[in-house]
């Protein structure tokens, strides 16, 4: 069994952490930051990035695209653009789904 440390994920990593966990380093991530609107730490008083594990995620995404598949970052930006309208427009339409399938329950209902 797990211990419970292991099971509750942190709230926030440092940018070392974070560097840590790609293996990559710190100035990397900071470049990134400029290149993608993704990647938006908070920042603690003393100024040190604060990543969220969303921020971790889209980090994935990115090396991803960028060390794994050989994107350049402009290539990787351009795919996420594309791929997050397409996931807005598959939450329309489900959503669109959704409120017709109410109508017509409630249309045999009538019935």
């Amino acid at each position: 069994m797990a211990s419970m440390s292991e099971e509750i994920l942190k709230r926030y990593y440092s940018i070392g952490e974070v560097a840590e966990m790609f293996s990559v380093n710190a100035s990397l991530l900071r470049h990134w930051e400029t290149e993608f609107d993704t990647i938006r730490p908070k920042k603690n008083k003393k100024g040190e990035r604060q990543y969220t594990q969303k921020d971790v995620e889209n980090i994935r995404q990115i090396y991803g695209l960028v060390k794994d598949k050989g994107f350049t970052l402009q290539g990787a930006n351009e795919f996420l653009k594309i791929k997050n309208q397409q996931d807005t427009e598959k939450a329309r339409m489900i959503d669109s789904l959704e409120k017709l399938k109410d109508f017509l329950a409630e249309l045999k209902d009538k019935l």
